[in-house]
């Protein structure tokens, strides 16, 4: 919803930048990397509610990358892509815009885990483009599956490895279906019993709009994502080869917030907590909001709905971390604003990229 030109393209992403409505703007550019399991405009959906628009309301310089929707082409395409021909190329492309040294990074859920491989191999190749990230339900750290756990042994990946060696891809459709099964009673029998057995129209409801509309994923990268990082957990142990490094949690030492959700059932926030504890920048943020994987990121502060926590110990278990931390009423946006604060820069006089490809929200996210 809200206005902005592309102003990249490239076989991987769009990249968005977002017109300003101030007259100033923050130095330091700030680029969201949404999952690529679904599109990005979960960011923008209405102005109403869309974390794009309050953010360059705040005088930001908002980017997005609108990642492309794969086909079989893509089939070889691996996370080494994603990291090489999408977030280090879509960094430095803004950099050149900005004419800045360097951006602040968020990743959402599966992007915020390759940020976090990002964040790690910048730390190993000595590149400071980032200047401060901040991981949205993310999980770093997979030795605790909760509720994926049927959707991660071995008889379900072999059979989602051998779809994907068929296809070149993985459809949008077993990606969908598993995340509702996650939460079955509320994404899949309860709408089946009001929908057909009592004769009820769904409700209309954006979050529920975007969710359904889902996109594919390269074989190479989903069967890599699945096998190094879920079941094996790489990672947060021996370490995951990519790019000719060898990656661990450990490594990642820039300045890092996250940000969590209470009832979330993808990425279960105490294992979100579990993984971020394991980073080593002693500039560490942590921030447990009320609600679940997408009601609990999209929380505006005029909903005046869902509060957060902050002040969670880093020093102690999950389980008794939230112990003594404090509790605000309202959203974490303005909580995240005062984060970036240290990290944004000075205010100068708001621009735009001289190159503009076409209007957002772009072609990609149509496809």
């Amino acid at each position: 919803s809200t206005p902005g030109q592309v102003v990249f393209r490239n076989h991987m992403f769009e990249l968005i930048e977002f017109t300003p409505t101030t007259e100033q703007q923050y130095e330091t550019p700030l680029v969201f990397f949404p999952p690529w399991i679904n599109k990005y405009y979960i960011l923008d959906l209405t102005e109403k509610n869309s974390m794009v628009r309050w953010l360059v309301d705040q005088g930001y310089r908002v980017y997005v990358v609108s990642w492309t929707n794969p086909d079989a082409s893509y089939a070889d395409v691996g996370l080494d892509t994603y990291i090489e021909d999408g977030y280090i190329t879509a960094i430095n492309q803004i950099k050149d815009i900005c004419g800045t040294d360097q951006v602040n990074a968020v990743g959402y859920c599966i992007a915020g885990t390759v940020l976090s491989l990002v964040l790690a191999l910048m730390a190993k190749r000595g590149d400071k483009s980032i200047k401060s990230a901040t991981l949205f339900t993310t999980l770093s750290d997979f030795s605790e599956h909760g509720e994926s756990v049927g959707f991660l042994s071995n008889d379900f990946v072999d059979g989602i490895e051998k779809q994907c060696r068929t296809d070149g891809f993985l459809d949008h459709f077993y990606t969908a279906r598993t995340f509702s099964y996650l939460r079955a009673n509320d994404l899949v029998y309860g709408p089946a019993i009001r929908a057909y057995m009592m004769g009820q129209k769904p409700p209309k409801f954006d979050l529920l709009h975007w969710n359904s509309d889902g996109t594919n994923l390269p074989a190479r990268m989903a069967i890599e994502y699945l096998r190094g990082l879920c079941q094996d957990n790489q990672f947060a142990n021996d370490g995951f080869e990519i790019l000719g490094e060898t990656l661990k949690i450990s490594d990642v030492v820039h300045p890092i917030c996250a940000v969590a959700c209470e009832t979330d059932h993808i990425a279960p926030w105490v294992d979100s907590f579990a993984g971020f504890a394991k980073m080593t920048e002693a500039t560490r943020d942590f921030i447990l909001a009320e609600s679940g994987h997408v009601a609990g990121i999209i929380n505006p502060p005029s909903k005046k709905k869902y509060g957060h926590y902050t002040g969670l110990d880093m020093t102690k278990p999950s389980d008794t971390a939230k112990d003594g931390a404090s509790f605000q009423d309202g959203s974490w946006w303005p909580t995240w604003d005062s984060w970036l604060k240290d990290h944004r820069g000075a205010l100068k006089n708001a621009q735009t990229a001289a190159q503009s490809l076409c209007a957002a929200p772009g072609t990609y996210v149509l496809k």
